[in-house]
């Protein structure tokens, strides 16, 4: 079972992590970022894309919030800095959440309707929170890959190597 600390745990790391991807992807040109590479969302771009589509997403069935996504294949900001400014307001908006989550919260279940075919869905919402936060470590892993492809080391990921002073500013240490 999982934890408010765990959700604030990871908050911080999907937060360290999404700082040093597009770190990272900065220093590759607007081309290079947007090359189909073959990935499942076929460049750098459309995976991180893909990750504000999906967080946006949950958060929404998190928080009552708006998505203000309408398909899952959406692109959102074809702008990188733009996608950047969106992947911190973000994470910003995941800390607002996980920062209220109290355990009750985290033994009770969700019921939402998917947006791909607008079935409704009951699941315990430990298990969406483990997906909200896996969904990120997993896609990363993709845009690291592509990353290495195109000669750019995404440096450290490795969940203990998180920084002990890094901090968002709602989280705190």
């Amino acid at each position: 079972m999982i934890t408010p600390a765990y959700c604030k745990h990871f908050a911080r790391y999907n937060r360290w992590q999404n700082q040093t991807i597009y770190d990272a992807c900065a220093k590759l040109d607007d081309v290079t970022r947007k090359r189909n590479m073959g990935a499942f969302f076929k460049s750098i771009h459309g995976t991180l894309n893909h990750l504000l589509v999906g967080d946006r997403l949950w958060l929404s069935r998190f928080d009552g919030e708006p998505s203000g996504v309408t398909s899952l294949g959406e692109s959102l900001y074809d702008n990188f800095d733009e996608l950047r400014q969106q992947r911190t307001w973000t994470d910003d908006r995941a800390d607002r959440f996980v920062s209220n989550v109290d355990q009750p919260h985290i033994d009770s279940v969700i019921t939402f309707r998917r947006l791909r075919d607008n079935v409704e869905m009951t699941l315990p919402m430990h298990i969406a929170l483990m997906q909200f936060f896996n969904h990120q470590t997993h896609h990363r892993g993709q845009v690291t890959t592509l990353l290495m492809q195109c000669g750019v080391d995404p440096g450290i990921t490795d969940l203990p190597m998180l920084p002990g002073d890094y901090s968002s500013p709602i989280l705190g240490a």
